[in-house]
């Protein structure tokens, strides 16, 4: 069979028909398959809106406002079925019947919603929102928990519907220290209620919390459960001590 050189001969090698048959025998070299990788999709700000959503509502009563407000956040499911799910913040609405503050709060709507879709850590945006201070003055919400502002309170909205999604971990109280709790707040309820006994008219009514009357507000959890026992201030809530 005459066969057409049609490029430049660089080099040539004799084959002999010994040498066919050692490569014939020889098994053939198998490549291993790499595994298939499962695309693990993460949050950006090109990914499409789902045609549902699901998402919670928070009901805001502050005395700062004359009606309500109702915050709803909106949460898209990642790698939906597989190890890697996760719910992620995608959207924020507010609404309610004050209109006084409308223009704001879309702004703070869209601005938060654009800042859920880019992705990455959002968690900060809590600690953004709750350290925004009136300077009017904040206001106590039922259970004795200062909010410096209404802002404060939509952030502190926003944190819990992280905890609710596993975003953010509140840290564990120990056993030991919540028991060291109970035991302070039994202690000081007991000599509440010497007083009382002593004094009846000075009695005042506890707060929705069951913290004891006279309770300060404590500077780590916002909580008016800061008492003076022993010399030192104690919150019975937290278990926050200035003494350590």
């Amino acid at each position: 069979m005459t066969i057409k050189i049609e490029k430049k001969i660089k080099g040539y090698e004799v084959v002999k028909p010994e040498d066919k048959a050692a490569a014939a025998a020889q098994p053939a070299v198998v490549e291993p398959k790499e595994a298939p990788m499962a695309e693990v999709i993460q949050m950006h700000e090109s990914l499409e809106r789902p045609e549902a959503l699901i998402g919670s509502t928070f009901k805001i009563k502050s005395p700062l406002f004359e009606h309500a407000l109702y915050v709803t956040i909106n949460d898209i499911v990642l790698n939906a079925g597989t190890p890697y799910e996760q719910r992620r913040p995608f959207e924020i609405f507010i609404n309610s019947k004050n209109m006084d503050h409308f223009q704001w709060i879309v702004a703070l709507t869209r601005i938060l919603s654009a800042v859920f879709r880019k992705g990455g850590d959002v968690t900060f945006i809590v600690e953004e929102l709750k350290a925004v201070f009136d300077p009017r003055g904040g206001y106590f919400k039922a259970g004795g928990v200062y909010m410096p502002s209404i802002v404060a309170e939509i952030g502190a909205v926003i944190e819990q519907h992280m905890k609710n999604i596993g975003l953010i971990h509140d840290p564990e109280m120990s056993d030991a220290q919540r028991a060291l709790i109970a035991e302070k707040r039994a202690a000081y309820e007991q000599v509440t209620q010497k007083k009382t006994e002593l004094s009846p008219t000075d009695a005042d009514t506890n707060d929705s919390a069951g913290f004891p009357p006279g309770a300060t507000l404590c500077a780590k959890c916002n909580t008016k459960a800061l008492v003076l026992m022993d010399g030192c201030q104690t919150c019975l809530n937290c278990g926050y001590s200035k003494c350590g």
